[in-house]
């Protein structure tokens, strides 16, 4: 019965496949003693009872159960297998620490059959004959079968064969008990061979080393150098093998310095001549940085490998040194050493790295010549080489050579696509990966994640999404972080918001991701909020993260916040990194704080087109033009091309300043440049030479527009305005609602300074209702002063007073200015006095308030209240501004104070006035000493007015202009009704153009006229 039993069970195991008797197990186990003392401790057997089975004699063929079967595999393993997980006694001091970071490698060779079963050879059928022999012979064949597992990584066949030697009762030799360490280190189960090498009564060289080597290849670098310690204090000495791993365990977690101990203890000792052991010293310092050790341990080498060569190219690839990577190829190309498709395959990365095409073409030419360009992992590397040097079409070539290409050579294609801003290209080609019937990986998934966020179609970024989800990656941080950017950037915020909280495994690029979709004005608060919550959370921010919360920070114009995010990055070393730098000068220039945007501007190392454009928008919004001229100019000395955003922000500063001559430069450059179209500089052409007081030709860009966008239309309507042509802006907002462009809140400002330019009351309260009525938008306070000074300009007080009881607008200084300069105009000294009270209240430092209310006075013959509001001033220590013109020649302003006698010409311009003075005189011009507000004599009145600012900035104009091309001048303050009625005199006396720009509007005058219509 038994022989058959065993017969049986035999042919059973060996149609399973398994190639040896299993039962054998079985009937040993029935005759073994108890474990050898060795043993004792380490392993718990539990019961395997064998039960025979029923035997049929009969002629047919037994039926074997699938229970049956599995009880037999079952009983194969717990013998051995499950025996090993447990540990009585706990002896173990080597074991996994928690703090282990792994490192993937690859395990096993490709070509090993799978199942970790040992193939069928001749070799293996005798393992398991002369069982028998003597107790040395028996340790040599356990120990050589075991070796035999090793080197085939057969991890269940080892596990067998360590159940037969606890069941033979052996007392395990040094060799023994070595290849038990080594065949579970090798197999990848470091577990296991934690637990052998604790109870080895002696530890040697040999089974420290196995046992290193295990922790190195399945990843656990930190591990491996923490058993070298631990060998090197328990007094064991290292040999050439021992070295060459524990610095393969450095170079997996890059300690440094750890690794320069062992490279000295190895030249210590005499092993760094070793072959192995400077193979491992070049890999080390290549993949920490430190090229120059790795070339001068190369070059200090007796011969190298090509590992030693591959080591060294790969870290110069690394560090994107494709010069230093051709060289040495070159070199290993002239040596005896034949290079293989890896070695092509790290120049190839040198090459991508660097963007040397040519280099990387040579390469390619190269592949072809040995022959292996059609090999998958060559092919792989030139589309990437192709891709990043810009060469989509090429990599699309190579792509299309790969026979039967896998999810490695799609993702590759894929990648490369969406890089090179080919992003629907990308999704094409994963429609045909997925034809293909190949299933994308998280890297695949994770680049047609960005190519929707590069097409901005959240839609389809949603069905990538799905696709996610069906392929269970949903949780893999690299598609999570690109799921999370994508919805950030197209918009979806909740929904980036929503992926953020579903990552398991947040790391610095999630958070990044996350603050990059809360950089406006709406919601960069949030973004604060997440960085702080991000610092407390143990993440330590990088460049990308400054650069995100900076912008934040910009939006909100916090410079408080932003001046301790500056401290922290000096704090992290990264005030020298040029985009946090840029980053910075943003901040400060939007934050209005330009002299530190200039100072941080000032040292960076690299200035590239966004900071210049930075700088000269900071300026420009500052309203200081002359200064972001200067940046343009230093921005092309420094062969910087500026671009549109560049050019609109230039012509701002011109707007600012009203440089006509170099507003009219940026315009030809503009040209020039093909740029003239673009809405941006459009629209701030439109408003240069609008605020320069070119109405005309302001009028001439608008009407050349191809497209015109709401900006754009704002800004032609309120240039009308400005230049008192009511009549022309109206106009231009009804064509502007017939070609269905929907107006907003400047559109109306615009529109209700028209109806006050031109007195028409009616129609600006139906264009003020309209605003919430018919186009649903809130008024502000702006339209309310409008309203005011709509009303009171009319002289209706009755109304500007109900209107501001109505709206509840009694504390705001917008409306009480309105008020106030109404009442002047007016006359109006009751509600002048109550304006003049409620502005001295809410805005006590501003001079124009007290200088109202004073002219009021003053109009009235009220001087001793004239003087009870100069003396107010005095004791508040409010002066007042000095009126101050402007007029530009030949390229040049020249600046003009009332009675300033500074300018190197005022002898001539004094002279021309007089001469002006005495032929208007004789036209019937008489001086309106009225308009001089102070208690003096008419002659010192008139003495006055021949010496205001706007009236020198005239004279000197008439004398430097030869032409009768227009004269612009610009004043700071109100122009007074003598000048007004000057400025007409002269432009009918000499046939002259004359436009004048004062704090409220522009004045044409011509041919004895004025386009205000005496009017502002």
């Amino acid at each position: 019965m038994a022989a058959v039993y065993l017969k049986l069970n035999t042919e059973m195991s060996q149609r399973q496949g398994f190639g040896f008797p299993l039962i054998e197990y079985d009937c040993f186990s029935l005759r073994m003693s108890s474990p050898p003392h060795s043993f004792r401790g380490v392993f718990f057997f539990p019961t395997c009872p064998i039960q025979s089975p029923s035997l049929n004699l009969s002629k047919k063929p037994q039926t074997i159960s699938r229970n049956f079967q599995f009880s037999i595999r079952l009983k194969y393993s717990s013998c051995a297998l499950d025996a090993i997980e447990s540990n009585g006694t706990g002896l173990s001091p080597v074991r996994l620490q928690d703090g282990f970071q792994k490192t993937p490698c690859k395990l096993w060779n490709s070509n090993r059959p799978k199942g970790n079963r040992v193939p069928e050879t001749s070799e293996k059928k005798k393992l398991w004959k002369g069982l028998d022999l003597d107790s040395k012979e028996r340790l040599r064949r356990y120990s050589g079968m075991l070796r035999t597992c090793a080197a085939e990584g057969a991890l269940r066949e080892g596990k067998a064969i360590h159940g037969q030697v606890i069941k033979s009762g052996i007392d395990p030799d040094s060799h023994l008990w070595n290849s038990l360490v080594n065949v579970y280190a090798k197999c990848g189960s470091s577990k296991y061979a934690s637990k052998i090498f604790g109870e080895i009564p002696e530890r040697d060289v040999v089974s420290w080393t196995a046992l290193i080597a295990g922790f190195v290849a399945e990843g656990y670098g930190s591990g491996a150098v923490n058993l070298f310690s631990e060998m090197r204090k328990e007094g064991v000495g290292a040999n050439e093998f021992t070295y060459a791993t524990a610095l393969k365990a450095c170079s997996m977690c890059l300690d440094l310095e750890f690794g320069k101990q062992v490279h000295a203890e190895a030249i210590k000792v005499g092993d760094f001549s070793d072959l192995f052991v400077g193979s491992a010293l070049v890999d080390l310092y290549a993949k920490g940085g430190e090229m120059v050790l790795a070339e001068r341990v190369f070059l200090c080498m007796p011969e190298q490998n090509p590992v030693a060569w591959n080591a060294l190219l790969n870290g110069f690839a690394q560090m994107g040194d494709a010069e230093k990577v051709l060289d040495w190829f070159c070199r290993m190309t002239g040596s005896e050493i034949n290079f293989n498709k890896f070695t092509l395959s790290i120049v190839l990365k040198g090459c991508a790295n660097s963007g040397n095409l040519r280099a990387g073409q040579m390469v390619h030419s190269l592949a072809v010549k040995i022959g292996c360009e059609l090999d998958k992992f060559i092919s792989c590397c030139l589309v990437d080489m192709y891709s990043k040097c810009g060469l989509a079409g090429d990599a699309l070539k190579v792509f299309a050579t790969i026979e039967d290409p896998d999810v490695v050579s799609w993702s590759a294609i894929i990648t490369c696509l969406n890089q090179n801003r080919q992003s629907r290209e990308a999704a094409e080609v994963f429609k045909r990966m997925r034809h293909s019937g190949v299933v994308p990986n998280q890297f695949t998934l994770a680049s047609l994640v960005s190519a929707a966020t590069d097409l901005g179609d959240l839609y389809y970024g949603e069905s990538i999404h799905a696709c996610v989800c069906k392929y269970g990656l949903e949780y893999d941080n690299t598609v999570c972080n690109a799921l999370i950017t994508m919805y950030m950037k197209i918009g979806s915020v909740h929904d980036g918001f929503q992926v953020f909280k579903l990552t398991t495994n947040r790391d610095l690029i999630s958070w990044n991701a996350l603050l990059s979709g809360f950089h406006d004005n709406e919601t960069c608060d949030i973004g604060l909020r997440i960085f702080s919550q991000m610092l407390v959370e143990g993440f330590n921010p990088n460049m990308y993260t400054f650069i995100s919360i900076l912008r934040s920070c910009s939006s909100r114009a916090d410079v408080g916040f932003g001046k301790q995010l500056h401290a922290q990055i000096v704090k992290n070393s990264l005030d020298g990194n040029d985009f946090v730098g840029t980053a910075l000068v943003d901040m400060y220039a939007k934050s209005r704080f330009l002299e530190d945007a200039e100072t941080i501007f000032n040292r960076l190392i690299k200035k590239d087109l966004f900071v210049w454009t930075v700088i000269v928008a900071g300026y420009a919004l500052d309203g200081q033009g002359e200064k972001a001229m200067r940046c343009l100019i230093q921005m092309q000395r420094e062969c910087v091309k500026p671009n549109e955003f560049t050019l609109a922000s230039s012509l701002s500063g011109c707007s600012c300043i009203a440089t006509l001559d170099s507003g009219r430069q940026l315009h030809s450059l503009a040209i020039k440049a093909g740029q003239s179209g673009d809405m941006f500089v459009a629209s701030a052409l439109v408003d240069m030479y609008a605020k320069c007081g070119c109405v005309e030709d302001a009028e001439v860009v608008f009407d050349d527009l191809v497209f015109r966008d709401t900006i754009s239309w704002n800004t032609m309507i309120c240039g009308y305005s400005q230049h008192g042509q009511g009549g022309k802006a109206l106009k231009a907002f009804e064509v502007m609602l017939e070609e269905g462009t929907v107006p907003d809140e400047v559109t109306f400002i615009g529109v209700l300074s028209s109806c006050r330019h031109m007195g028409m009351i009616e129609e600006g309260k139906m264009h003020f209702n309209s605003l919430s009525k018919i186009y649903g938008i809130t008024p502000t306070i702006e339209h309310y002063a409008c309203m005011v000074d709509i009303l009171g300009s009319a002289g209706k007080f009755d109304e500007v007073e109900s209107f501001i009881e109505e709206m509840k607008l009694t504390s705001n200084v917008l409306i009480w200015e309105n008020v106030l300069g109404a009442c002047k105009t007016h006359g109006n000294v009751e509600f002048g006095e109550r304006a003049a009270m409620k502005l001295l209240e809410l805005e006590p430092e501003i001079d124009s308030n007290y200088i109202l209310l004073s002219n009021i006075y003053a109009a009235k013959g009220m001087w001793d209240d004239v003087t009870n509001v100069r003396a107010l001033m005095s004791t508040r220590g409010v002066k007042k501004e000095p009126g101050c013109s402007w007029v530009e020649v030949n390229g040049q302003v020249h600046v003009f104070l009332s009675h300033d006698g500074s300018h190197p010409k005022i002898r001539e311009i004094h002279l021309k006035l007089q001469d002006l003075h005495q032929k208007l005189m004789s036209f019937g011009y008489s001086p309106n000493t009225g308009y001089v507000l102070h208690n003096i004599s008419d002659r010192e009145k008139q003495e006055l007015l021949f010496h205001h600012s706007e009236r020198l900035a005239l004279a000197f104009a008439l004398l430097s202009t030869s032409t009768r091309k227009t004269i612009r001048i610009f004043k700071n303050l109100r122009i007074c009704g003598d000048c007004h009625e000057f400025m007409k005199s002269i432009s009918e006396l000499t046939n002259q153009e004359l436009v004048v720009r004062d704090i409220n509007c522009f004045h044409h005058f011509k041919n004895g006229s004025c386009s205000c219509h005496n009017f502002w």
